[in-house]
């Protein structure tokens, strides 16, 4: 071997195992994206920006959340769908792209076969709302008021096959309201259609709406879980107070990565979460935007998920909901 060769094998011995020292380094060892597939400000992406920081801080690496909306979050639901299943790929996930959107049209990612369950955070409820003049002032006589003319009162939502569209589909199918559907480009125009007396009522997340209510500028008929909601206990559950004893319905926000994630990192971040969770700094800031802390693992969130397509698919299927 001459002195060129000599001189080169160290470097080519070097190379191939500072590879493999970096790939088998503890994960996270390198700055993570959460993928968040709505606009700055929405309620995923308050709850993502939350959870991100906290993962920042116990991991010691950057997990930087990066907005990436668009078809009702099915963009950059399937962005980490695709992506490599190494860890530094997360899904700030919802209940629209995730339950809804592949029961109303043909999604460009599989749930089940492309996405792995990690954690759910808790609980959100809807309220029924109605503006201050609205006659009936309780829920016994809206719908005694509005089952009296079939098809003349008028319900928003922030698009057809949207979650406040089948939140509300599924309580008049339910209730046997007949009711005329008034879709929106988002939940924003949605709710100024009934602020300003457009719409007779709309479903809306305590986030989006509980400070109206508390301002007198809206008023609640009623939550849509089964149990009360110890954020808002004024306002009671709509099974209590005359609507379908069955109704219970509450939207979600988790967390998932790409099938194939390996295990341990899988549960690593369900346990720090659960961890954080029970923090009473990051607790009370998950409360502030009216989320019922009550984490879920991979198993139960996954059971969780099809729970929620046996409950919404027969009432889309029968009403013949399809996105446009």
């Amino acid at each position: 071997m001459n002195r060129r060769n000599l001189l080169a094998t160290p470097a080519l011995l070097v190379l191939p195992s500072a590879a493999r020292a970096q790939a088998e380094a503890p994960w996270p060892n390198r700055t993570i994206r959460m993928i968040i597939p709505w606009p700055p400000g929405q309620s995923t992406d308050v709850q993502g920006r939350l959870m991100a920081q906290y993962f920042t801080e116990r991991f010691g690496q950057t997990v930087i959340p990066e907005n990436r909306p668009g078809a009702g979050g099915q963009i950059g639901t399937n962005m980490v769908a695709k992506a490599p299943p190494d860890g530094y790929t997360l899904l700030a996930a919802s209940n629209g792209p995730i339950i809804f959107s592949p029961l109303v049209q043909r999604t460009p990612y599989d749930v089940e076969k492309e996405l792995q369950p990690v954690a759910s955070y808790g609980q959100t409820s809807y309220i029924l709302l109605v503006r201050p003049d609205f006659p009936a002032q309780d829920l016994v006589q809206f719908l005694r008021l509005v089952k009296a003319e079939p098809g003349k009162y008028t319900f928003s939502s922030s698009g057809v096959g949207g979650a406040q569209h089948l939140v509300t589909a599924l309580f008049n199918a339910k209730a046997d309201v007949d009711a005329l559907h008034v879709p929106f480009q988002g939940s924003a125009p949605s709710m100024a259609a009934l602020l300003g007396g457009n719409v007779h009522f709309s479903f809306d997340t305590a986030a989006a709406a509980l400070r109206l209510v508390r301002e007198g500028k809206l008023r609640a008929l009623g939550v849509t879980t089964a149990s009360p909601s110890r954020l808002m206990p004024e306002i009671p559950p709509l099974a209590s107070v005359g609507g379908p004893a069955d109704y219970d319905v509450g939207g979600w926000n988790g967390l998932m990565v790409p099938a194939g994630t390996p295990q341990p990192i899988v549960d690593r971040l369900w346990t720090t979460v659960r961890e954080g969770l029970a923090t009473p700094e990051l607790r009370q800031r998950f409360e502030t935007i009216a989320v019922d802390i009550g984490p879920r693992g991979p198993d139960t969130f996954m059971a969780q998920i099809r729970e929620s397509w046996a409950l919404f698919g027969p009432v889309i299927r029968q009403l013949g909901i399809r996105a446009e």
